[in-house]
């Protein structure tokens, strides 16, 4: 079962310099699936950026990386990053946006797991 971080727990990793993450789910087409997700990072300006991912389901039993599939936008590598000088204004946006939940975000790399409970191999 995913462990999801509490408000203050978000907040408190963010200042400290750590990341957390959001699965956002999927765009299904009728031959191919896009997964999108985002993250949530602290810069070295004390500023807060929020980065936006989409990228090609390539998944199969073998190869099971979402950081390595290729992303829709080659031309966004490190994909749609937006800055804000606060946390606050950094959540908001993603929740605006991107449609993030308050409730389902969670450390840095947890998107990975979450891509596997998605497929259930």
């Amino acid at each position: 079962m995913m462990r999801y971080l509490n408000k203050d727990e978000i907040q408190s990793r963010l200042r400290l310099g750590k990341s957390v993450e959001q699965w956002l789910g999927v765009i299904q087409k009728d031959d191919y699936t896009i997964l999108k997700w985002l993250s949530i990072d602290k810069e070295s300006d004390e500023s807060f950026s929020v980065a936006y991912f989409e990228s090609f389901d390539e998944g199969n039993e073998d190869f099971l990386d979402i950081y390595a599939f290729s992303l829709v936008d080659p031309d966004e590598p490190f994909g749609v990053i937006d800055n804000f000088s606060s946390v606050v204004d950094a959540l908001a946006f993603a929740e605006v946006t991107y449609k993030a939940s308050p409730n389902k975000y969670t450390a840095a790399g947890m998107t990975q797991e979450e891509y596997r409970d998605y497929i259930n191999w």
